[in-house]
């Protein structure tokens, strides 16, 4: 990136240069004209050649008429270098496998590492990377494609969890009352991802943002965590709801799965596929979620899986994760699954899913035992 941008300040240094030196001979020309008393050939020095010409009518053209023609030019290159340049600035599909919540998104004692990773990712992808799924028009992140999904992506797998924090883990039987933090968070995070602050297709007045909905959410789960750190919140840390919240992503990873295959079964043999890009990232972000989830998960629930001897199936069903939410093709190719040249690059992240998700099952199954 610090080459790109100093390449382009390089290129506008050399134009500013030369409009100076532009400026200096056409002052030496006008000078030279008045000494001569006006008998200058207006024709002479105009190169030949159509490009040629016009470049000679911007820089010779006296008056305002001339600097109004430069002005539009300038305008349009910049119009036409703003999109692709800033682009390459926003675009960052963050996929650390090693990504740890710092600062105030961090557990401290007592509290739970979990519910930590969700604020921090939620802190990553909303002000650290900015979130893009949204873009209004007229700026850059509009442009992109992937980013965009990837980050839905995560924050699908964050909202799947929040429901299972509710629900089970965050209080102490399924008849006592749902913690009001998790609830919170949980109702905030189903919010779509491409709400901007104004949309008068749908209202003219303005609304809520995704972005600021995932911060309040973010702000319930770290009030969740202060009080679960002074003993004032419930964690239940048993089999039973570790095994309830393993299931719960497995049922989506099988609907996440169903996507892949209709995307491959209707579009494997489009000559180009819009859509393969999408439904990619969009599954590598929610595998990137659940990756970082269930490994925080694990130290919050270590002691049950001492207990159950689950130790190594756990840690390669987090392998399994990480190598799915870690692929990432040049181009995303949706050839068809036996095909020789052109890949199915949807085809092998949905081997790696089902793996993902039969390991999975394979720790629920043992801690229902």
């Amino acid at each position: 990136m610090s080459g790109i941008w100093s390449k382009i300040t390089s290129w506008f240094g050399d134009t500013i240069e030369n409009m100076r030196e532009s400026w200096a001979y056409r002052r030496e020309r006008a000078a030279a004209s008045a000494d001569a008393g006006g008998a200058a050939d207006p024709g002479a020095d105009v190169p030949s050649g159509r490009f040629g010409r016009f470049w000679h009518s911007l820089n010779d053209g006296p008056g305002f008429g001339g600097i109004a023609k430069r002005g539009l030019i300038a305008l349009a290159i910049i119009l036409m270098l703003y999109y692709p340049i800033g682009m390459l600035m926003v675009n960052n599909i963050d996929d650390d496998p090693n990504f740890t919540p710092t600062g105030v998104n961090a557990a401290k004692a007592g509290g739970s590492q979990a519910v930590a990773m969700m604020a921090g990712l939620i802190d990553r992808e909303v002000n650290d990377h900015s979130w893009v799924a949204n873009d209004p028009f007229f700026q850059p992140g509009v442009m992109l494609d992937n980013m965009p999904s990837y980050q839905t992506g995560i924050m699908s797998a964050l909202a799947r969890f929040s429901f299972e924090m509710t629900d089970q883990v965050g209080r102490s039987r399924g008849s006592s009352e749902a913690d009001p933090d998790l609830q919170k968070a949980a109702g905030l995070l189903q919010y779509p991802g491409d709400v901007w602050i104004w949309n008068p297709t749908v209202s003219l007045a303005p609304r809520a943002s995704s972005e600021s909905q995932y911060r309040t959410a973010r702000k319930a789960l770290l009030r969740y965590n202060t009080r679960l750190e002074a003993g004032n919140a419930t964690f239940e840390r048993r089999a039973d709801n570790l095994m309830a919240t393993i299931e719960r992503i497995v049922s989506d990873l099988g609907s996440q799965s169903a996507v892949i295959d209709d995307e491959v079964r209707l579009h494997s043999s489009d000559f180009i596929d819009m859509n393969a890009d999408n439904v990619f990232y969009n599954t590598k972000g929610k595998l990137y979620g659940y990756y970082l989830i269930l490994k925080a998960l694990g130290e919050d629930f270590q002691p049950i899986l001492k207990e159950k001897n689950l130790t190594k199936n756990w840690d390669r069903m987090l392998n399994t994760f990480r190598e799915a939410a870690e692929l990432s093709p040049w181009v995303v190719i949706n050839g068809k699954p036996d095909a020789v040249i052109l890949p199915s690059h949807l085809a092998s992240q949905g081997f790696y899913l089902l793996r993902a998700r039969t390991q999975a099952r394979e720790v629920a199954n043992i801690l229902l035992k």
